[in-house]
């Protein structure tokens, strides 16, 4: 079981767009069938950020499916953080979204974090 957080580069959409929008870049850069794209260098920063706090080659590391990096795609992040320490980890991965200037998704409860 995880808990699942989206992060993206651009502007924060009204909470009542936010799961389109999501739905949108999940399925353009995280769930296609085309080529793997490049994340972009504000996501790749946030993702190098995370996995400094929170490494993801340890046996210890709160990600579900790591590497994070492998979960990054072109302007998206999705972060799967084991249940056991979504609180924290989610705590920080928020603040840490907004410190960089991007948006930050719970597509579990369909609303805007941070």
């Amino acid at each position: 079981m995880s808990y699942d957080l989206a992060v993206w580069d651009g502007e924060r959409p009204r909470d009542e767009e936010a799961g389109a929008v999501f739905d949108h870049l999940f399925e353009r850069y995280l769930d296609s069938e085309d080529e793997f794209t490049v994340p972009s260098p504000r996501i790749e920063a946030y993702a190098e950020a995370l996995v400094q706090r929170y490494p993801d080659d340890v046996s210890d590391s709160p990600w579900a499916s790591p590497p994070v990096m492998d979960e990054a795609s072109g302007p998206i992040v999705y972060l799967l953080m084991s249940y056991s320490r979504a609180e924290e980890v989610s705590e920080f991965a928020v603040a840490l979204a907004h410190e960089h200037g991007l948006v930050c998704y719970d597509p579990q409860g369909e609303t805007l974090r941070g």
